[in-house]
């Protein structure tokens, strides 16, 4: 069935337009190397041309690609294709799609409609529009060369071209004419553009209807940058590989310059002064590195890359370092802001990246041989006060307790209501993931429950007032380290008429003690809430308001309220690792009502612990008065005495 449907893409690639002197409006004919292309065009031999074009272009050895060039096809004619990417571009022959892999392959039908939508998910629309998923035929052509897989490419551009030509669709602005989503097909298409180069299919006439569609796409990209995030970076380098994979463009050299310009601009604007880029989500910051360093690499390709100024790899430098500090030795992060779950392999691959380009860095070095050599960080609990990620640690290796807080500026994109918000690891286990996303789109402009649950403040580990999402707005009083005592203090603006202050210690590089202190005039329910991870059944002791865990490895976890006023009760929770995929875990909040003015405080211990959960009694001293701001306590554990003492208004 797909060699006959090979067939019929054959006849219609066969049946493609005759060459004019308007189809060469977008070349540059003074490029060095196209004079014999100069020449045929002068003397109206366009067919001839067009053939002198491709030909110039199957011999082109000048220009380079990141991802894809024209004779890698000998490498990967020597790589073994796993079985899923072969299944995967055998169903493209068939015109079934899989373009993201949070969704299974859908049949886009015969004649492929582009505005299939099987799914009540933007993001799967717009990834269908990026391409992507064209990859796996550029890969298994250049591996089998099998014909069939380079014919249904050409047909299937071809086909796309046509049928979402700009002022098609009233939504295309949404979706195939979004200019994120276009400047994605300015980075597909320029490396698939070199995988299929050298088939004996690839004609003349397909050459320069690609081409053209190219340059209309990056125009258009250039003419709608998006005004701010994540997107305009990638917009701006997409421009770069448009610019820098088609030189012979007459707009070329303007493309690649705006992607340069925006990125110098953006890098200022984006990444704060410690080095996290604004959106606050360890996960996409990890993506914009990747953006800043392509867009070297690129410029060093095309040799200019003293267009960007030493300032913006210190920059770039001073990123990859604040990976570190809110990573746990796994290599994981918590799953703050849209984030989604990445692996120790994933990461050393990009460490190991980021030494070429940063090799004296002996820090870096460290995490990407694994600690095998470099130089360990000098320090232990660590702060990233502009994005308010802050860090309680106690070793850098999988026996270390590493607790990663969010205590940070307003934030908007792929931030999420949640300061207070921690994740706590003990030798190698997440006690307490971060829910994730799940989703993170909306259908057109109808909102998506799921989407709001996880985004919301309630699903979060920290403070809300009657379940509703608070604001991000946190002031930092205090942030200090010592042998003894690690301390975090701030105060967050989290509704019209309610702050939440939050006292992190971290006591004896051991256990946890959390005070909530809710000031203002709101009035109703306070909850704190907490989640813990989805494979253990703790026990709930709804008597000594306390939950533990259960593990048989003697690695385990106790949060225990040490208020007397206030109920425990079980809360219904996930977490999302993967797009679309969640799981149901134990989640449980401590509550208490707030009927007036008065504040209200909360102070929670967290205790690791090994077999059997401690007994924990609380004895408020003489100058303990929350409402002041003053702790006084001291901790009977197991029958050890220990006195805490803190002013927390300073």
């Amino acid at each position: 069935m797909s060699i006959a449907f090979a067939m019929l893409t054959a006849i219609a690639v066969a049946q493609e337009p005759l060459m004019t002197k308007e189809s060469f409006k977008n070349i540059n004919l003074d490029q060095p190397g196209l004079e014999k292309v100069k020449k045929s065009v002068a003397a109206a031999s366009y067919d001839l041309a067009a053939a002198e074009l491709l030909h110039y272009y199957r011999d082109r050895t000048s220009v380079r690609h990141l991802n894809f060039n024209s004779d890698d096809y000998i490498q990967l004619k020597r790589k073994k294709i796993d079985e899923t990417t072969k299944q995967l571009a055998e169903d493209i022959l068939l015109h079934k799609f899989k373009p993201h892999k949070g969704y299974p392959t859908y049949d886009y039908g015969k004649e492929i409609n582009w505005q299939y939508r099987p799914v009540k998910d933007q993001l799967l629309s717009t990834f269908l529009h990026r391409t992507a998923f064209w990859e796996n035929l550029g890969v298994v052509y250049s591996n089998t060369s099998d014909e069939r897989y380079a014919l249904e490419w050409f047909f299937q551009v071809s086909d796309y071209i046509k049928k979402n030509k700009q002022g098609t669709y009233s939504d295309e602005k949404d979706y195939g004419w979004k200019a994120f989503v276009v400047s994605f097909r300015l980075n597909h298409w320029s490396g698939l553009f070199n995988l299929f180069l050298r088939s004996p299919n690839f004609t003349p006439a397909f050459l320069m209807e690609f081409l053209n569609s190219y340059n209309e796409q990056a125009d258009y990209v250039m003419a709608n940058y998006t005004d701010i995030g994540n997107h305009r970076l990638y917009e701006a380098l997409h421009l770069m590989y448009a610019g820098s994979t088609f030189p012979e463009l007459k707009n070329a050299k303007s493309w690649r310059g705006s992607g340069i310009e925006v990125l110098n601009a953006e890098i200022e604007k984006q990444v704060l002064p410690d080095g996290i880029q604004f959106e606050l989500s360890p996960g996409y910051h990890i993506g914009t590195i990747k953006i800043f360093l392509d867009a070297l690499r690129i410029a060093q390709l095309a040799d200019i890359a003293s267009e960007f100024p030493e300032t913006y790899s210190r920059k770039v430098e001073k990123m990859v370092l604040a990976v570190g500090k809110y990573s746990f030795p796994n290599y994981e992060y918590p799953l703050f802001g849209n984030s989604f779950m990445t692996s120790k392999a994933q990461m050393l691959k990009n460490y190991k990246e980021w030494t070429t380009v940063f090799p004296d860095n002996k820090t870096i070095e460290y995490y990407a041989t694994d600690g095998a050599s470099g130089q360990k960080p000098n320090y232990l609990s660590s702060a990233l006060p502009n994005a308010g990620f802050y860090a309680f640690r106690d070793g850098w290796d999988m026996n270390a307790t590493v607790m990663q807080i969010k205590a940070g500026q307003p934030a908007s994109f792929h931030s999420h209501p949640d300061n207070g918000n921690f994740v706590l690891w003990i030798k190698g286990r997440n006690f307490t993931p971060d829910a994730g996303s799940f989703i993170y789109a909306n259908i057109g402009h109808h909102e998506n429950e799921k989407r709001d649950w996880y985004r919301s403040t309630k699903a979060h580990q920290t403070l809300t007032l009657n379940n509703k999402n608070m604001e991000n707005n946190a002031r930092l009083i205090n942030w200090e380290t010592s042998d003894k005592i690690d301390m975090l203090n701030y105060i967050n603006s989290s509704y019209n008429d309610l702050e939440h202050q939050r006292t992190f210690l971290f006591v004896d590089k051991n256990y946890f003690i959390i005070i909530d202190r809710a000031i203002g005039e709101g009035t109703g329910e306070l909850d704190i809430h907490f989640n813990l991870k989805e494979d253990n059944q703790p026990v709930v002791d709804n008597a000594k308001n306390r939950v533990y865990t259960t593990y048989t490895d003697d690695n385990n976890l106790l949060i225990q309220s040490l208020n007397t006023s206030v109920s425990l009760k079980l809360e219904k929770s996930f977490v999302s690792y993967e797009y679309q995929k969640e799981t149901a875990r134990t989640a449980f909040a401590f509550e208490q009502l707030k009927p007036d003015n008065r504040t209200k405080s909360f102070i929670t211990i967290i205790y690791p612990f090994a077999k059997q959960a401690p007994k924990i009694d609380l004895i408020e001293n003489k100058d303990h008065d929350l409402d002041k701001g003053f702790l006084d306590i001291s901790l009977v554990i197991n029958g050890l005495k220990t006195t805490l003492k803190k002013d927390l208004t300073q």
